[in-house]
């Protein structure tokens, strides 16, 4: 698990970088590095926090 990851919440705000067409997802739980996310066009996706870093949204 990375550490941007560690550092992901509940609530925060975030955009799969390799799926930009999702739209941007708040993140509901993470669990160990499992994050699930609910993305405004994808719904809800559980994302493996090693393999994938999740990109914040600060400005939206």
């Amino acid at each position: 698990m990375s550490d941007l990851t560690s550092l992901l919440e509940p609530g925060m705000l975030v955009r799969h970088p390799d799926a930009p067409e999702w739209g941007l997802g708040q993140v509901q739980t993470n669990i160990g590095g499992r994050v699930t996310v609910m993305f405004e066009h994808q719904g809800k996706v559980v994302i493996d926090g090693r393999t994938v870093e999740l990109m914040p949204v600060f400005d939206e």
